[in-house]
């Protein structure tokens, strides 16, 4: 199916700007800032915060007839490194919650998501407190280049299909 919808996640507010949680909504910012994607929409669901994305999501999805696989999510992953992206067209929400709204709201886990590795959360760390929290100064060229891959990928599901996007952003150890 091909990707009519592309969904960053994060939370509204200026205060959640630099946060780990707020990768997606900053990726659809690069994606506003490159080359328009014909026929694609751009969502930051910013009137509500991540976790309750599912609503704004739906309702855009009925009122355009648009299917859940030709949706793709951008969130942040702290299972996975800083600089790596995971491109997966179904599953489950791996505990994000935000994704776990999208999902049980349009009622499938057959939605394809880009997952923006933020992590790892410190030992001895809440997960919670770990996204809340903006980049160290240290990794802030690591953040950019993998938005900008994470754009890259995006444009790629769109123009020549999500698995082609797999194939060339889900490499064992590539890093942004």
């Amino acid at each position: 199916m091909p990707i009519r919808l592309i969904v960053g996640l994060g939370n509204p507010g200026s205060r959640y700007d630099p946060t780990r949680h707020n990768v997606g909504y900053r990726v659809i910012d690069r994606l506003r800032e490159g080359e328009s994607l014909s026929g694609v929409r751009l969502l930051k669901p910013d009137s509500v915060f991540m976790n309750e994305s599912g609503g704004p999501v739906a309702e855009l999805t009925r009122k355009n007839g648009i299917q859940p696989g030709e949706i793709l999510v951008i969130c942040d992953d702290f299972s996975i490194p800083l600089g790596q992206l995971r491109l997966r067209l179904k599953g489950s929400s791996g505990g994000h919650n935000g994704l776990n709204s999208i999902m049980t709201t349009l009622g499938t886990q057959e939605v394809p998501r880009l997952r923006v590795g933020i992590g790892p959360v410190p030992e001895g760390m809440d997960p919670a407190d770990f996204v809340l929290k903006p980049f160290a100064r240290a990794e802030h060229a690591v953040v950019q280049s993998v938005i900008e891959k994470a754009a890259e990928a995006a444009r790629l599901a769109v123009t020549g299909g999500t698995e082609t996007a797999m194939n060339k952003f889900n490499q064992k150890g590539e890093t942004a």
